[in-house]
């Protein structure tokens, strides 16, 4: 096989990635049509959002409801056939954003989840989703709470919103709720039936049908009966089709059974102001395996495992065999046939044991390509794997996984630290500290909110967890007298104290990595508890280390220790993300841009030789993990970080602006509950939002077009009203806080309003125009450094552009591909120095884009360096040193010098001239290592060749004056000898 059909088959990493983002407004075909685009772009492997079965209107796909069957809103099978057939037709892969931990429930379209609502315990489904059938609630043992109503159950019930309905084809009875459907167990069609049967006899007019409807209430009576086998219960389910099949063509061949099984429903449904009228409905909801409930009740009562606090996302028990191939078998026949070479599984924390999953999943992958004739001499391909993982700062990610890496969040918050100016902290924190009325520091705000998060959306979790902690207790007198109140008040301190999202202990125990992370959670918990009874923290350190699973005679049920540990760990990474990631981050607003997935808003920065550090690792360790600077969860476009990054290196500037501006705009404020709205903080919030997503096309050379501002003011609102829901200070997404919300909406409208003069925004745009030019320059390098440094690059639909897009849902807008296809034709065209011209005219993206094609094709070229060559530190001397990050690879037919500016606001030129030539970078040099390049070397952006020049003891200097003397980046290939005079 050729390299290139290997590429696609798995064996060898990607070159680089593009995100496609699928839903009904960007189809199979859509994507068919951009492929020509992406391939003469230089990208290897198309990244697809998922697209196997979601719920009707899914916009991301995460919710899927069939893992065997496409999205038919996406596209069918001819057209999914003719999209990866123009993949491979370009000598390109695919790699699918597959979703095991989790499936979307509730309306009525997932298959399985509406057989377990049908037949409860006896459903073969039943242990395919996460419920705790034995629930401490009497009324929800052996039942699924169902929190899907809007408001409390006795009011739907009365207001009639509750109907029962029968399915003409199938024979069946549910009961709707709007769109959501809960279906009738077989044997309870029973009291509905008899009133049929009442009916019908009292109508004396079709005693055929009456005989042939007695007949079928006897045998749904039957079905009521209580059944312990599954041979048992695959008869009583035989059965219950059949009835229903008799039922069906009973109603479809007799009017009057038809109009008999009517008015019995109408008797169940009830009259809106009848209360009595309902008892009936009431009544036949109670006899189901299932409890309704209002959806605010979920909070506390939920007894099935949801993705975070989402109760339409239910979790799946992937770690059953069965599961695991009923899931995954769609998806292993797309790997076998070629359709598929690579996954990225999302949420991998989620999983019960997450290390085994991913065995199994090359193993099962290895088999599918073994058996399709696509496998090494050795049978040991292997599947391109990454997975969805936030790593904390000391944390590795684990080195028996067998995988490619993560999607590269720890890489991306790596690159952003070096746009990032530490020595702008202290003014940075006194501004915040001086506008907020002093702050306790991140790492308070985030053990609050991660206490907040398991009081509010996660408690029924921590109740459940309790309980089962309480039971394991019970079982040992020396753990007996733990009382229930007592291990959920240190289960809760212990969560929140958690430094990582989640460890990884085994069937074998813990691990050094995880005992350290408990230790640290442990000590922490037992700091800050007020319990006299530190006893309990023993109890835990037991349960979450699996050490009482030890030995053989221990007072524990080993099964239970290793189940209980196994639980805890799926609920510390909800807590960590709902607390840190989606509270903490737009609560602590220094500055912005560090608050992003997997980051550390409470470390400024960082070093050049840190970054050396990690890369190197990384090639090491990780040589095709993902890298990234932008996906579709961060918390804001990745050209909107690096101009917020600028505020770091002009902290005092940065300072007067924002007090001018909440000057100007204090009377634009509101006052809810006697304060001014919106509060200091969000106020922070939203002027370095405004300045990172300020649009391109505003000038201070025109007026601003009001339609635009606008559609930009819409942006913000949309994106404010989430930051202050998520924060869950003054609003939140379970209870929003209308006047506060409103008073957001008021001060946006009147802030932006360009109807009349308006010196804010006239303000801003100065500002903006000021610091602009050096966010694309740290846009520039950020993206230069993404294609470079060992690992896959992968960029974000889009983002070969600027990319000014806040949050979710902003950053999924759709994208103008026939645009940038027609931008990349033109810049192929460009003759001489193309990266200088199109850097004088930067606002249109097409320096962005030129810079990507040109490492992209260099990446086809050098494909070996760039997946297993080696990373070399590069030394800098002189006084602008410290403004520039290089390094070179090697391991290829030749090295490669790369070479990127950072903090460079105090390199500008008068008027914001860019920091290249000897104005800029003066003395300052790049010491070269032995690494085969010789002295010649060619910048592949303008082809400017540059001569390293030899100090007294033979080592080479590049001289960054030479290096930048036109554009202030290069990536350097070596250069044959200059021709003789």
């Amino acid at each position: 096989m050729t390299e290139a059909g290997a590429v696609r088959r798995g064996r060898y990493a990607p070159l680089a990635t593009y995100r496609l983002q699928f839903n009904n407004a960007f189809t199979f075909a859509d994507a068919e049509a951009i492929i020509p685009y992406l391939a003469e772009l230089g990208i290897s492997h198309v990244y697809a959002s998922p697209y196997l079965k979601a719920r009707a209107g899914s916009t991301h796909g995460y919710d899927i409801t069939d893992h065997n069957a496409l999205n038919p809103e996406v596209g069918d099978e001819a057209q999914f056939l003719a999209f990866c057939d123009a993949i491979d037709r370009h000598g390109m892969g695919q790699i699918l954003d597959f979703v095991p931990n989790h499936m979307g429930i509730g309306l009525a379209d997932n298959a399985w989840w509406l057989d377990v609502l049908e037949w409860g315990e006896a459903s073969p489904y039943a242990e395919y989703f996460d419920i705790d059938w034995q629930a401490a609630k009497p009324e929800l043992r052996h039942k699924v709470l169902v929190p899907s109503l809007g408001d409390h159950y006795g009011k739907i019930l009365e207001a009639g919103e509750l109907k029962l309905a029968f399915d003409d084809a199938e024979g069946s009875f549910s009961v709707w709720y709007y769109q959501h459907r809960f279906p009738v167990t077989p044997g309870e069609y029973t009291p509905i039936l008899q009133e049929a049967v009442a009916g019908l006899r009292a109508d004396a007019e079709d005693e055929t049908g009456l005989v042939e409807l007695e007949l079928l209430l006897a045998g749904f009576r039957d079905l009521r009966r209580q059944l312990r086998s599954g041979r048992q219960r695959s008869v009583r389910r035989a059965k219950a089709d059949r009835l229903k099949g008799q039922l069906a063509e009973l109603a479809r061949d007799r009017a009057s059974v038809r109009a008999a099984i009517d008015r019995a429903m109408a008797m169940f449904n009830g009259a809106e102001g009848k209360p009595a009228g309902f008892q009936k409905l009431h009544r036949l909801l109670q006899a189901q395996p299932y409890r309704l409930a209002f959806w605010r009740v979920a909070a506390e009562e939920i007894n099935y495992r949801r993705f975070f606090q989402i109760n339409d996302l239910a979790g799946i028990r992937v770690e059953e065999p069965e599961v695991f191939e009923d899931v995954h078998r769609f998806v292993l026949d797309l790997i076998a046939a070629g359709r598929l070479h690579g996954l990225r599984i999302d949420h991998i924390d989620g999983l019960f044991d997450p290390k085994n999953y991913l065995v199994r999943l090359q193993n099962k992958a290895r088999e599918k390509l073994a058996a399709s004739g696509d496998a090494d001499a050795d049978g040991s391909a292997e599947l391109y794997i990454v997975v969805e993982k936030i790593l904390a700062p000391h944390e590795r990610l684990r080195d028996d996984w067998p995988i490619a890496g993560t999607t590269g969040y720890e890489v991306l918050n790596r690159i952003n630290g070096l746009f990032v100016d530490p020595d702008g902290e202290p003014a940075l924190d006194r501004l915040y500290a001086e506008l907020v009325g002093g702050h306790p520091g991140f790492e308070r705000m985030a053990y609050d909110a991660k206490k907040q998060a398991m009081d509010l959306e996660l408690a029924s979790e921590l109740r459940v967890l309790a309980n089962q902690l309480n039971r394991l207790a019970e079982t040992s007198w020396l753990t007996r007298d733990h009382t229930l109140v007592g291990l959920r008040q240190a289960l809760r301190e212990l969560v929140a104290s958690f430094p990582v999202y989640r460890t990884y202990v085994g069937r074998s125990g813990a691990s050094t990595e995880d005992r350290r992370d408990i230790d640290w959670a442990i000590a922490h918990a037992r700091r800050r508890s007020q319990r006299i009874d530190m006893s309990v923290f023993d109890f835990l350190y037991g349960v979450v280390t699996m050490d009482y699973a030890r030995g053989r005679r221990g007072p524990y049920s080993r099964r239970e220790v290793q189940r209980l540990a196994m639980k805890v760990q799926q609920y510390t990474g909800p807590v960590m993300a709902k607390g840190v990631e989606d509270a903490a981050f737009y609560r602590f607003n220094r500055l912005s841009s560090l608050n992003e997935v997997g980051g550390e808003p409470n470390h400024f920065g960082l070093s050049v030789a840190a970054f050396h550090r990690q890369a190197q690792e990384q090639a090491r360790r990780w040589p095709h993990t993902m890298v990234c600077t932008a996906t579709h969860d961060t918390k804001r476009g990745e050209d909107v970080r690096a101009r917020i990054n600028v505020l770091s290196e002009i902290p005092d500037e940065w300072a007067e602006r924002v007090q001018r501006w909440m000057t100007l705009n204090q009377r634009r404020k509101s006052e809810v509950s006697g304060a001014p709205a919106p509060t200091v903080n969000d106020e922070y919030l939203f002027y370095q939002t405004i300045i990172g997503a300020w649009p391109l096309a505003f000038t201070s050379d025109a007026p601003i077009d009001p339609g635009a501002m606008d559609g930009f003011r819409e942006r913000l609102v949309a994106y404010m009203l989430k930051a202050v829901r998520e924060a869950k200070v003054h609003s939140m997404w379970i209870q929003f806080n209308e006047e506060y919300e409103g008073a957001i909406e008021t001060f946006i409208t009147r802030v932006l309003d360009v109807a009349n003069p308006n010196p804010f925004v006239a303000d801003v745009q100065a500002f903006h125009d000021r610091i602009a030019p050096i966010g694309v320059l740290n846009g520039l390098a950020q993206t230069i450094l993404k294609l470079t440094i060992p690992g896959v690059p992968d960029i974000y639909q889009g983002c070969e552009l600027w990319e000014l897009s806040l949050v979710d849902p902003d950053n999924r807008r759709p994208v103008d591909f026939t645009a940038r296809a027609k931008q990349l034709q033109e810049i192929k065209g460009m003759r001489g120095n193309a990266a200088r011209d199109l850097l004088d005219v930067w606002r249109d993206g097409g320096i962005k884009m030129y810079v990507i094609w040109k490492l992209l094709q260099l990446r086809q070229s050098e494909s070996d360096l760039f997946r297993d060559g080696a990373y070399v530190p590069v030394d800098a001397q002189g006084a602008s040193a410290p403004h520039l990050t290089a390094f070179l690879r090697t391991g290829g037919e030749q090295p490669l010098l790369v070479a990127v500016p950072r903090l460079v606001a105090g390199l500008m030129g008068e008027g914001g001239a860019l920091p290249i030539g000897a104005e800029a970078w003066a003395d300052t040099a790049v010491a070269l290592p032995d690494a085969g390049g010789g002295r010649r070397w060619r910048n592949i952006f303008t082809d400017e060749v540059v001569e390293a020049v030899a100090d007294t003891d033979g080592a080479l200097r590049l001289p960054l004056a030479d290096v930048f003397a036109t554009v202030p980046f290069a990536v350097c290939v070596p250069a044959p000898p200059a021709s003789p005079a």
